[in-house]
């Protein structure tokens, strides 16, 4: 772990990252030693920190010390987390002057091989996430609802979760971004209200798009999963996982879902 460039693995008491969840993050797979997809993880973390109206860091120092931490791994998963800082008083954090830099390495999940090949079986989550525009589409240091969510799929003994929005319409999974097909056209929940949009949602978009198949990104209903004939969910470290059942209802035939796995192969 590097924290603003030093061995260290522990932050200021005062720093707003821990005292308001004043920041963001992204989580990055590593291959061979290099960072997967560095360019669009480094500009979200970009658009992060001007949306937040953050001071952002040397770029190119944190991609140095990035590619640091990455020499030598042969598969694991990269985090950078980027704070306000110390500083300001109380919710006002003009007095901050220095982003905290906080780079991490971890293991990389194994059961995401098996999930890729065999599917996984999903729940419907009785907790719902609120709207907040102003962080929409933002991966914020804010993911208490995403723990709550967590602990709700624990306690169920399941491994992932359809997650609705406070209106009652899909946003994503716990974990993950959603998608369903129906027929020759792929849906997607629009995220300008809430959830995270996803590095490797915005590749499989742009993915289908070259594949000419057309995609919706609509505000939906839980029903319309029950008229889909394939779910899937993406996220940079899973990839494309399809979905066996949510509840009650089964998916037999990943057919679409198999294809972008293929195409995402390639591509690595």
């Amino acid at each position: 772990m590097l924290i603003n460039g030093m061995t260290l693995d522990t932050i200021s008491a005062h720093d707003r990252g821990l005292a308001y969840g004043d920041g963001h993050f992204t989580t990055m797979a590593v291959k061979e030693g290099r960072v997967l997809q560095w360019a669009a993880h480094l500009a979200r973390l970009q658009q992060g920190c001007q949306r937040l109206g953050m001071v952002e860091p040397d770029w190119h120092q944190l991609t140095q010390e990035l590619e640091q931490l990455v020499v030598g791994e042969a598969q694991c998963v990269a985090k950078v987390i980027l704070t306000r800082g110390e500083g300001g008083r109380g919710y006002d954090g003009s007095g901050c002057q220095q982003t905290t830099r906080i780079l991490s390495l971890a293991p990389f999940p194994t059961q995401y091989a098996s999930w890729r090949h065999t599917g996984i079986n999903m729940m419907v989550c009785r907790q719902r996430i609120g709207d907040a525009p102003m962080l929409a589409g933002l991966k914020t240091l804010n993911r208490l609802e995403q723990v709550l969510l967590k602990n709700e799929l624990v306690c169920a003994g399941a491994v992932e979760g359809v997650v609705l929005s406070s209106r009652g319409v899909l946003v994503e999974a716990v974990s993950a971004n959603l998608f369903w097909r129906r027929g020759k056209t792929v849906f997607t929940p629009d995220l300008n209200r809430c959830g995270i949009d996803g590095i490797m949602r915005r590749q499989i978009m742009a993915m289908l798009k070259q594949m000419g198949i057309e995609l919706r990104v609509v505000e939906a209903p839980l029903e319309s999963l029950w008229q889909a004939e394939e779910v899937w969910l993406t996220n940079t470290l899973m990839g494309v996982v399809p979905i066996n059942s949510i509840d009650d209802m089964h998916y037999p035939a990943p057919e679409l879902s198999r294809r972008l796995q293929e195409r995402l192969a390639l591509e690595v």
